[in-house]
Parts: C-alpha cells; sequence; structure tokens
C-alpha cells in the first residue's frame, strides 16, 4: 500500500522492512504476511510525446487523494528516426548489389497494424501499468479517451445534421490552439490571462477560420489589431509575424498520433482484466480549472473522471524517460546510412552497462564529491554519470557502485508544488514510495 515518505523512512530505520526496488522506491515489510489495503485507482493520460499517470485513492465524500504521480516520456520520435537511417543503410548497400525487389512487396501487415513509433507508446503505457500492478494494490484504471476532430480543425464552417456537436463545439479547436501557441499571446507573450481567438489574416481582408489562418491573442492585442493585416500591426517587428506564420501552419502529427493509438490503447489497458472507466478530455479540463490546478500530464491523469475534492496533488512528479536497453547496431551511420565509426562488441565493461544506476564516491580532485544518477559506459573505464542537474565526465569505474541495473527508463524526480516549502526540498529518489504487502 503505497504510504508517506517519513513512514517509510521509520519502517526502514527500525528495519522492519527492505529496499525492494530502488527507482521507483519500493520497500517490503518484513514483519507482516496479511493486512488490510484500501483500493487504488490508477488514471491514465494518454499524449503524443508523454502520457501521465496517477496513483489515487477514493475517500468518503466524493473525494480522492494523489498518491504517486508519474510522467512517462515516449521515444517515438527517435525510433522513427532509427528507423529512416536503417532504410537508408540499407538503400545504400542494395545499390551495391544486383537488382532487388522491395521488401514491402513481399510484407504482409496484420490487422490492428501500427508503425513503431506509435506501437511504442502502447506498449510502453501497458508495461508501466503493469508494473504498478505488482507494486500497488490497482483495481480500478481510468483512462482519458481523447479525440482531435482533424476535419474541424481544417474547416470549421463544417456543418450539417450529420455532424453537429454539443456544448464543447470548438473545444478541439481552442484546446489545440492553446497547446500550438504555448497558452500565450502570439502578439505581447502574456501568460495567465484570458486568451481570445484571432485570425491572423482579417476576415475582412480575405481571411478564412481555417486553423492555419487561428491564433491566440489577449483581449488589448485583439483590439489594436483589429482588422489590420499581421505585417501592418507589426511592421516594426517583422521576424514575428514569419514566426507566427510557421507556428500557425506546422503538420497535426500529435493530433494524428493521439487519434491512431487511442482505441488500441483502450483494448491493451482491458487486457489487464482490471475494469476501465473512459472519461472525456473535457470533464479532464473542467476538474482542473475547478480546482485550479496547473496544466501538467500527470495532474491532467489525477483530474480524469468524476469527483468532487483533490487531496495531496501538490507533491513530486516522477519523470520516466524511455531510453531503449541499447542496440544491436555496432556501426555509427551518416544521415546518408555511410558508416562512421563503430561501437562496442561488448554492452559490458567492468561489470557495468550503459543505463544502470549508480553513485560514485570521488575522494580527491577536480570533480571530488558524490555523484548519482544514470551512466554511460566506455572501454577504458571512465564513465559518465547524467545527474538530475548535470552531466559529470569522466568518473572512474572503481569510485561506481551499483543502485539498480537499467531497465530501459531514465528516472527524474521534479518538484510539482510551488510554495515556499516544496522548492527548499531537495529531490529525491523516494518521491514515489510503496508498501506493496
Amino acid at each position: 500500500m503505497p504510504c508517506h515518505p517519513a513512514r517509510a523512512r521509520q519502517l526502514l530505520k527500525k528495519g522492519r522492512a527492505v529496499v525492494h526496488r530502488a527507482v521507483p522506491l519500493v520497500t517490503r515489510l518484513k514483519n507482516r504476511t496479511k493486512a488490510i489495503v484500501q483500493p487504488v485507482r490508477l488514471k491514465v493520460d494518454p499524449g503524443s510525446k508523454a502520457t501521465g499517470m496517477a496513483l489515487v485513492r477514493h475517500q468518503p465524500s466524493d473525494s480522492i487523494t494523489v498518491l504517486s504521480l508519474f510522467e512517462l516520456q515516449h521515444r517515438g520520435h527517435q525510433i522513427s528516426e532509427s528507423l529512416t537511417a536503417r532504410r537508408h543503410m540499407r538503400r545504400r548497400r542494395r545499390g551495391n548489389l544486383r537488382y532487388r525487389a522491395p521488401r514491402v512487396l513481399n510484407r504482409a501487415r496484420s490487422a490492428g497494424w501500427l508503425p513503431p513509433s506509435l506501437q511504442h507508446r502502447i506498449d510502453t503505457t501497458l508495461a508501466w501499468v503493469k508494473r504498478l500492478q505488482r507494486f500497488a494494490p490497482i483495481k480500478n484504471i481510468s483512462c482519458e479517451l481523447v479525440r482531435f476532430d482533424m476535419q474541424a480543425m481544417q474547416n470549421p464552417e463544417i456543418d450539417g445534421t450529420a455532424y453537429q456537436q454539443g456544448t464543447l463545439t470548438g473545444y478541439e479547436v481552442r484546446e489545440y490552439l492553446l497547446e500550438t501557441f504555448g497558452r500565450q499571446c502570439v502578439y505581447c507573450e502574456a501568460k495567465d490571462t484570458p486568451l481570445q481567438i484571432e485570425h491572423i489574416q482579417p476576415k475582412a481582408l480575405g481571411g478564412t477560420n481555417r486553423i492555419s489562418n487561428l491564433a491566440l491573442a489577449c483581449r488589448s492585442c485583439n483590439q489594436k489589431k483589429a482588422a489590420q493585416a499581421i505585417e501592418t500591426f507589426l511592421a516594426d517587428k517583422p521576424e514575428i509575424p514569419r514566426h507566427i506564420r510557421k507556428q500557425a501552419e506546422r503538420p497535426l502529427k500529435d493530433a494524428a498520433a493521439v487519434n491512431s493509438t487511442r482505441w488500441a490503447l483502450t483494448q491493451a489497458l482491458r487486457s489487464t482484466g482490471l475494469p476501465l472507466e473512459l472519461a472525456s478530455g473535457g470533464r479532464t479540463k473542467y476538474n482542473r480549472e475547478r480546482l485550479n490546478v496547473p496544466k501538467t500530464h500527470a495532474l491532467d491523469a489525477a483530474c480524469i473522471g468524476e469527483f468532487r475534492v483533490l487531496k495531496g496533488w501538490r507533491r513530486s512528479t516522477l519523470h520516466l524517460r524511455c531510453t531503449g536497453r541499447g542496440r544491436y547496431q555496432r556501426t555509427r551511420l551518416s544521415k546518408d546510412g555511410f558508416p562512421v565509426g563503430y561501437l562496442m562488441r561488448h554492452k559490458r565493461v567492468n561489470g557495468f552497462q550503459t543505463g544502470d544506476l549508480v553513485e560514485a564516491h570521488v575522494p580527491s580532485g577536480k570533480k571530488a564529491g558524490t555523484y548519482q544518477g544514470r551512466i554511460a559506459v566506455r572501454v577504458s573505464g571512465s564513465f559518465n554519470i547524467r545527474t538530475d542537474e548535470e552531466v559529470i565526465q569522466g568518473i572512474s569505474y572503481r569510485y561506481c557502485k551499483l543502485i539498480q541495473r537499467g531497465d530501459g527508463y531514465g528516472y527524474i524526480v521534479r518538484p510539482q508544488m510551488t510554495s515556499h516549502k516544496a522548492q527548499s526540498m531537495r529531490p529525491a529518489l523516494n518521491a514515489a514510495l510503496f508498501h506493496p504487502q
């Protein structure tokens, strides 16, 4: 059962518990075989680049308490780039041999096939759901079922009885603009102020309601601009109109990724055998604004579903960054697929492997001190250690002590709350604590 960090420290100090896993810190009780635990709900907020997860416990009077917050950073873009590099290398090799038909001609895709960059999002999310099931008594799962209306984004004038919407009309467009322009005015960069939808090219000058012609502006800038062209309104700052148009015409890759994986993720979560609750994005935004909760992936997950009071959300978030477990490729390639260098033939050096979590005590020298983080190994035995703040290079393996083997993820703890007390606390590895019975 998840507990407070202070409670876990007391149990470890008294010898009543042992460390089962370092990050996230999981402790196992030694003097208890049976105990009463409260049911815990796992909430998932799927996204294109990051997925938020929150462990919560329901309490009487329709309130929930946040126990742990997680943010899973995907690497779909990196997978796509790796596949492109592999394709270039194979194309170069194929050009040196006799003609062979492309491999795609004799490959059949199964039903429900997704590109590897999208399948990765589902696999990593499901892997962490199953991992958290082993650490906490999860009895229910809540997931936000998001659908971005691509047709309405491209053509907001669409109408007809087959395409009528209710009270959330325009919600997808507004949310897309908020994400695109960083939730600030495009003209004065004002934040934390009510924003209005602004036509970059005014309708009086022939502008349309297409998503590429929409932006966000505060009330004062919107009134000052009126029906002027953006180049006229910002004649003394010619670089801003070019930046706004370039930002407004960005492709809808993130929205397409969420639309393509939403039902596949739903089926994957149902395969766990736990009751699954699907909630709308409108309800999540309503809860977040009603409770004045900051906008993050992890806190969005906590705001999923119907409840009245949210407690304990001012806590640190454990960021899980997908790094992979290494690669089979032993040759570095240029952007055109030509070899430019060679990698190590063995992954382990002096008992350590890239991705392991270590603690290094350097007794003397310019780098004297204690460092804790993820390492990158070299054949020479001089490693790099990535901490939460920086990368320390040239640490000998003799000073390193293994804490946890690499599991394909990097871990960073970042504080969530903004009070003076929270900012004065140094992030520690025991931000997410569990007590499985």
